[in-house]
């Protein structure tokens, strides 16, 4: 399967390994853990605010967001988060559009391990090898000082700071890794 997004990406990868995580596609198994990740107050506090849940059991598919560029983190056999890669086609702001967009949730019981910046790490190294001199940004509220926090582990610096959605959003870049050979 392709994504016109991401360009001529084949779908699902193989499942993507690091020290403690596996990042990859989604199955029928993750459904209750997106519709608690979508329904998480916590979570959402800089998202716009959490779905209903009631809600969520009636519109959430059997297999999740089954796309490509959606990757299921998980951590000894269970899904912990999501990882988002998508190509930015509008946005607030101009820089964002046509680059790559890094996005992520995760529960708040497996906040503070560092599980977000290993998983953003690894799916920055598939956009690296798959999508090669990409360009990647990343947005988030100023409010929200552990994704500030996380960009900066993961080499983004700011673009610009400008107001959207009720809120101040930081857009930060990373500058593309230039293709092997």
């Amino acid at each position: 399967m392709t994504e016109p997004d991401l360009g001529p990406v084949t779908w699902p990868p193989a499942p993507i390994r690091t020290e403690r995580l596996v990042l990859r596609a989604a199955e029928a198994r993750d459904r209750a853990t997106f519709i608690e990740l979508l329904a998480s107050p916590e979570v959402h506090t800089y998202l716009g605010g959490p779905r209903e849940r009631d809600e969520l059991e009636r519109e959430v598919p059997a297999v999740p967001e089954p796309w490509p560029g959606s990757f299921v983190v998980e951590l000894d056999g269970r899904m912990i988060g999501q990882v988002l890669v998508r190509r930015v086609t509008e946005h607030r702001t101009a820089a964002a559009v046509g680059k790559v967009d890094l996005g992520y949730l995760f529960l708040p019981r497996v906040w503070g391990h560092g599980y977000a910046v290993e998983a953003c790490a690894a799916a920055l190294g598939w956009i690296d090898a798959f999508l090669p001199g990409e360009p990647v940004v990343l947005a988030t509220q100023t409010a929200n000082a552990r994704s500030l926090r996380l960009a900066a582990k993961l080499g983004f610096t700011e673009v610009e700071v400008f107001r959207a959605w009720g809120a101040e959003q930081w857009l930060g870049r990373r500058a593309p890794v230039a293709p092997a050979g």
